[in-house]
């Protein structure tokens, strides 16, 4: 039922037209004013897409007052419509103003003679349980309602106890009871009971509510040892156990004694799925004991499924604390040494099982133990993983059913984890995935290809000889133009992307060119595009965007694929840079900025509303400036030679006290040059702090950017400027850091020789020297030879999230002010949203909003008092957390200067590592700030000489504060 509900008011109010919120709300009220019931449950289903639409508090409270009205007076199959409405819309609950009212209207239905309509509110008030958790009467109409004799008022009353139970402790405690005697009562049917026990899992409120709790249940397992009702109540035990956290330990034993003791396989597979559920929630809980009696009965029971969940709970602990725990174990006792490696044991077993999911699981043990207990010498263990991950991979491999890729997913996360903490294991797997590529099913073959890039990306072992295995396969499939082909297509060239480290071969570049002509359609080439932009593949990422310009149906995406071209032939002219030839790297970043300059013309072309391309616009105009300040600092060096200090130098040196002098006009370009290279940083400081949605590999990208401009400033300083005070201690290289890509490693591996460079020339000779210039050119060139990323966020955002704010007071009109009298302060308040894309929080979760307030005079009206400088501005802070994408908070603001202010309200995010992200938005509203009636008198008196009499001038407008 509330599946087809679901349904059902998703697809309704489908070609809706675009509508502001009053008017829309107006349409659904002339519905539900109708006369027929069709037309009225249409406007009701209407209701969750309104509310998604314009999600603030007072439309979703008068929409919510005009539902509980369709619910008092309509008949039950509205009413119905309104409860799914109502649990639909349960994040919107809390923005009813008027709580009141919108229960009194619920609730006097709660008095029909008609059961299934006292049914229905129960259910209504139970839903509503989190806006209302203490109203008596509801917990009072509950109670009263569980003594029913009708089964469909029983069965809500049961869903509203256990809603309210959730929510309140008063009720779960009144409750208690009533729930124990009706489960212990003979008269209560034992379906009744199976319904009623859940409620007990909600009893967490204090802990002798939950010892209670869980007496009653021991007392239940024992009393009731039917199969349904051990399954009820030890489910509904561990729950209970789970959110009182205290007995969780004692909970673990209780379900391995069940799993080892009962012979029943449905009792046995409850308690596997619930140790899986505390496995994964508390980990730290599991003692050395509880991980062997679970070893003990895996090996010990006969049946395939039981032993597949239980190493399918011991594949969930393996990748967590517990395993060290497991064999850090006090050393001594022979017997316990041995024992401990049971887990060993019942892996190395179920490697090579028949069932491909024991085997997967084995595996998965294997590769965790030997990931996380690194100090321990395992290297059999480490070869039994490699084996038992290579037999699954041929078998699975071979296979196109689903329970197979699914197999083969784990056995390919298992490989990439293995190679990135045991390098030297990454020939030997890299070799057997190539091995199995030819004789792999498609399906398979497009996985194995994203494991040996992610494998390629952390290691470069991908040798040239392995080159030519791929090259053949990729002639081979190009004949075919299946989906399936399509996608492997792809895949296979990001492999030789990422394996081939340098440029690309022209004979690699003519095979890849032949293919997408032969079999693939334009989507497939600019995937692999994307791909070459990514891997730095730049000149053949241009001909292949050069290909499809033609091939596109909106001018949009022509001068967006345009774009793409000119930065990748720009990023081509920077690729031939060579050390030491300063002229020809002049003319090449010339080249390359006037490619980038056609192209961000291009980009902005392609921008739309909806889709502004701020990130990417952003990125290009900072690569630009990079490349014009590279430029400069080459021209700078080159000024040394064309117009050296000049013979006074050193006196004027002497006379100023500044030494820089006698180097004459290139310390002051050079200290531009400095300034010009810190603002850079910083701005890509502030890009990087815009991009919340983006992934961590384009952060990473940014980041690098932002560094080699700092490096080069540091540069300038540490050589020319400042020599004596400069320190290398901050900027020496974290080696221990992990490095996720080729870009990134060899950008790493310039920063380090240019700091070594810098440092020994640092050392040895007084500035400014031609060493000095040259060795500053020479970083450049560097830096610009190695081929720029475009990550994934600058072709796609898998992340979306936007905050949209409401402001009351709000005039009508955006131009006109609001009017606040100049002795009383405004209340602002600030409501906000936040909206999501498909796949909220994939990188990043939102843990606060920071609001930011500020108040700036634009036009005085009157004359000029002597105001304290406290007043003359507001700057004011708040964080909210959010509660179900809703927040909402107020500021009291002064506006003592007469005339117009204007207000600037600003929001940025804070996640949950604390790091500030300035997502926006930025609202303005304007204040007119008017003299109050009473000073106004006083002033009109005094401008015609009448003195103000002694009460009138006590009263100021400051003293009344």
């Amino acid at each position: 039922m509330a599946a087809s509900g679901k349904s059902f008011l998703a697809d309704a109010g489908y070609g809706e037209q675009e509508l502001d919120a009053n008017s829309a709300l107006m349409e659904l009220d002339k519905g539900l004013r109708s006369g027929k019931l069709g037309e009225q449950c249409e406007a009701v289903v209407r209701f969750p897409r309104l509310f998604q639409k314009y999600p603030f508090p007072i439309l979703i409270n008068s929409a919510f007052l005009k539902l509980a009205d369709v619910f008092r007076v309509g008949n039950n199959f509205l009413r119905l419509c309104v409860l799914k409405v109502t649990q639909q819309s349960e994040k919107h609950l809390e923005k009813i103003l008027n709580v009141d009212e919108f229960v009194k209207r619920v609730f006097s239905v709660i008095h029909s003679n008609d059961p299934v309509a006292r049914a229905i509110t129960l259910r209504m008030l139970g839903s509503m349980a989190s806006i209302i958790p203490e109203r008596k009467n509801a917990h009072h109409s509950i109670r009263q309602s569980l003594d029913s004799h009708d089964n469909v008022e029983v069965e809500a009353a049961i869903f509203a106890a256990a809603n309210f139970s959730a929510q309140s402790k008063d009720f779960a405690v009144g409750i208690c009871n009533k729930i124990s005697e009706m489960i212990q009562g003979l008269a209560t049917p034992v379906d009744l009971k199976l319904k009623l026990i859940p409620i007990l899992q909600h009893m967490h409120h204090d802990a002798s509510l939950a010892s209670s709790s869980r007496q009653l249940l021991q007392q239940l397992v024992t009393s009731y040892p039917s199969t349904k009702m051990v399954i009820v109540t030890l489910h509904t035990f561990t729950l209970l156990a789970a959110s009182s956290l205290v007995d969780i330990p004692k909970q673990i034993q209780l379900l391995l004694q069940y799993l080892k003791n009962d012979p029943r396989k449905a009792v046995k597979r409850l308690a596997i799925q619930d140790l899986k559920l505390l496995a994964n929630k508390t980990p730290h809980t599991w003692s050395r004991e509880n991980i062997q009696a679970l070893c003990e009965s895996a090996l010990n029971t006969p049946y395939d499924s039981l032993k597949m969940g239980m190493l399918s709970v011991l594949s969930t602990l393996s990748g967590t604390i517990a395993i060290k725990q497991y064999f850090s174990s006090a050393p001594g006792a022979a017997a316990t040494t041995a024992r401990s490696f049971d887990l060993v044991k019942l892996a190395q077993e179920c490697c090579y099982h028949t069932n491909r999911g024991i085997a997967a699981h084995g595996v998965r043990i294997l590769t965790n133990i030997s990931a996380s207990c690194q100090e321990k010498d395992l290297l059999p263990l480490e070869q039994d993983a490699v084996f038992g991950l290579e037999a699954l991979l041929v078998l699975c491999s071979q296979d196109d059913s689903p329970g197979a890729q699914a197999t083969l997913k784990i056995t390919l996360t298992c490989m990439v984890k293995l190679v990135k903490c045991r390098p030297h294991l990454s020939q030997s797997v890299v070799e057997s995935l190539l091995a199995q590529l030819h004789s792999a099913q498609d399906n398979a073959r497009i996985l194995m290809c994203h494991c040996l890039a992610a494998i390629a990306m952390q290691l470069p072992v991908l040798a040239d000889g392995m080159l030519g295995d791929l090259m053949d396969l990729y002639k081979l499939i190009g004949q075919s133009a299946t989906d399936k082909k399509q996608e492997l297509l792809v895949s296979l060239a990001t492999v030789i992307f990422v394996s081939s480290q340098k440029a690309l071969s022209t004979e690699i570049k003519t095979v890849i060119k032949q293919q997408l002509e032969n079999a693939s359609n334009g989507w497939t080439a600019y995937r692999i595009a994307r791909q070459a932009s990514r891997m730095g593949n730049h000149d053949m990422a241009r001909e292949l965007y050069q290909s499809l310009l033609t091939q596109v149906a909106s001018e949009h995406f022509y001068f967006w694929l345009n774009s793409l071209k000119e930065f990748s032939h720009a990023e081509q002219c920077l690729a031939g840079l060579q050390e030491d030839n300063y002229s020809s790297a002049l003319s090449g970043i010339a080249e390359a900025l006037k490619s980038y300059h056609k192209g961000i013309a291009s980009l902005t072309a392609a921008s739309t509303p909806l889709n502004p391309l701020s990130f990417q616009c952003g990125f290009v105009k900072l690569r630009i400036d990079l490349l014009q300040a590279f430029s400069q600092l080459i021209c700078t060096c080159n000024s040394l030679k064309t117009s050296p200090p000049p013979a006074i130098a050193t006196t004027i040196a002497m006379t100023s006290g500044n030494d820089l002098q006698r180097c004459g006009r290139i310390s002051n370009q050079m200290k531009h040059s400095m300034e010009e290279f810190r603002n850079l940083a910083t701005r890509y400081g502030d890009l990087y702090q815009s991009s919340f949605d983006a992934d961590s590999a384009t952060l990473r990208n940014v980041e690098l950017q932002q560094q080699s401009c700092l490096l080069i400033s540091h540069a300038i300083e540490a050589l020319i400027l400042d020599p004596e005070s400069a320190s290398f201690q901050e900027y020496s290289s974290n080696g221990t850091a992990h490095v996720e890509s080729e870009y990134e490693r060899r950008m790493m591996s310039v920063f380090n020789h240019v700091l070594e460079e810098v440092e020994s020339l640092n050392r040895k000779y007084a500035p400014v020297s031609y060493l000095h210039t040259a060795c500053l050119c020479n970083a450049v060139i560097a830096l610009l030879k190695v081929p720029l990323s475009f990550q994934r966020y600058f072709f796609q955002k898998l992340q979306s999230t936007s905050i949209k704010l409401a402001l009351s007071p709000s005039p009508r009109n955006p131009a006109e002010p609001i009017a606040v009298q100049n002795n009383q302060q405004l209340a602002l308040k600030v409501e906000g949203v936040v909206q999501h894309g498909s796949k909220p929080g994939l990188f990043r979760k939102i843990q606060s909003v920071c609001l930011n307030v500020s108040s700036v005079l634009q036009s005085k009206s009157g004359q000029d008092y002597k105001i304290p400088l406290d007043n003359m501005t507001n700057e004011m802070e708040q964080r909210v957390e959010p509660h179900n994408d809703y927040f909402s908070t107020q500021f009291l603001l002064n506006f003592v200067i007469l005339g117009t202010h204007n207000i600037t309200v600003e929001s940025s995010v804070i996640d949950s590592n604390g790091i500030v992200w300035k997502t926006g938005p930025k609202t303005t509203i304007f204040v007119k700030s008017l003299e109050d009636p009473y000073s106004q008198q006083i002033r009109l008196q005094q401008q015609q000489g009448q003195p103000p009499s002694q009460q009138q001038q006590q009263r100021t407008a400051y003293s009344r504060f």
